[in-house]
């Protein structure tokens, strides 16, 4: 409820940022987790923080090893709330393979056990959100390479795909089951207090605050979108069809906080609905909205881009949470606007 105290975790990525900004003009009072005080810096840096100005309302907790025994024990002690953001994602370098365990899959399971055991030792908390994924529901070889007829759904499941990994999606998606299957064991043995709702986002497209740099506003899964409107690609071949709005996916971290909304459940993140995401439209949509910019060279919109058919049906959230998913016109318009931003031009 209004002007509780949550605990954010991961708040200095591309989700936790817009979750921060979120919870704070819902009117919560914010503890971010963060590893170092030039995060916390960076964090009071972004134009939303300045403009809404929360004071007291803002606080930060140093943790510089997510991954150490009982990280987040000082961190949960008196918050009503905890929305776990942190978590490995695929950067453009991504990993070797002999990084698959250590960089992805350990850290996204002690990670999330970890404050499910830090939250436990405490009393008080009443909700706890994790941000896991569409992957953690969907095998990785149908996200990823064969196009099938099924509609996955959040009511969907599959078993942890043990190792050795082919492909660093096949440990990331990996990771992300782990951690669900651990959330939910937790839960069925230990019966906290507290429940949990797990949020899980498809390909996350929108602005990030807490990038200055323009040549870093392709940065992790909005290169799928602005890689080739900045003229390049993302590298990462035919991407499945599934995207949502950065802003939508911290509303719904924030909006869970809602007693009215069961817990111990999951909800998808993805828009367009069954047609889903064509990746290659940023094109048009930049075209069409941008037209100066493209004129001018600043966008050169002339990379190349395609998109993987999966079908993925999140509606059950949109009627849950009472609200529609932005479209991926939206999505790409939010990360375009940005870079114009920082480059220092009109965006038109």
């Amino acid at each position: 409820m209004a002007g509780e105290l949550v605990l954010i975790t991961g708040g200095t990525g591309l989700i936790g940022i817009k979750t921060i900004h979120t919870a704070l003009k819902a009117g919560y009072s914010v503890r971010a987790a963060v590893r170092s005080q030039s995060k916390a810096d960076a964090v009071l840096a972004t134009p939303t923080v300045k403009a809404i100005n929360p004071g007291s309302r803002l606080s930060f907790v140093i943790v510089p090893d997510i991954l150490a025994d009982s990280a987040y024990d000082e961190a949960v002690k008196g918050v009503k709330y905890v929305i776990h953001v942190a978590s490995p994602v695929i950067k453009g370098e991504g990993f070797t393979p002999d990084q698959y365990e250590t960089h992805l899959i350990q850290p996204a399971l002690k990670g999330t056990a970890g404050i499910l055991e830090s939250a436990y030792k405490t009393h008080g908390i009443k909700r706890i959100v994790i941000t896991s994924s569409e992957v953690a529901i969907i095998p990785w070889e149908e996200f990823i390479a064969k196009e099938v007829d099924t509609v996955y759904d959040d009511t969907y499941q599959i078993p942890f795909p043990a190792g050795p990994y082919s492909h660093v999606f096949e440990a990331y998606s990996a990771s992300k089951v782990r951690a669900l299957v651990a959330t939910k064991d937790f839960v069925a043995e230990k019966k906290p207090e507290w429940d949990i709702i797990n949020i899980m986002p498809s390909f996350v497209v929108g602005d990030n605050e807490m990038i200055t740099d323009p040549k870093l506003i392709s940065d992790g899964t909005v290169s799928a979108a602005m890689a080739q409107v900045l003229g390049g690609d993302s590298g990462w071949g035919a991407v499945p069809s599934t995207s949502v709005h950065v802003a939508d996916v911290a509303r719904l971290h924030v909006d869970a906080l809602n007693p009215k909304i069961d817990g111990n459940q999951s909800f998808l993140a993805v828009s367009e609905g069954e047609r889903g995401t064509r990746w290659e439209e940023a094109i048009a949509i930049v075209n069409k909205n941008f037209p100066e910019a493209v004129k001018k060279g600043v966008l050169p919109n002339n990379g190349t881009a395609a998109t993987k058919r999966t079908k993925v049906d999140a509606s059950r959230t949109e009627k849950v949470f009472g609200f529609k998913f932005a479209s991926y016109e939206e999505q790409v318009k939010s990360a375009v606007k940005q870079y114009l931003e920082l480059v220092g031009e009109a965006a038109a």
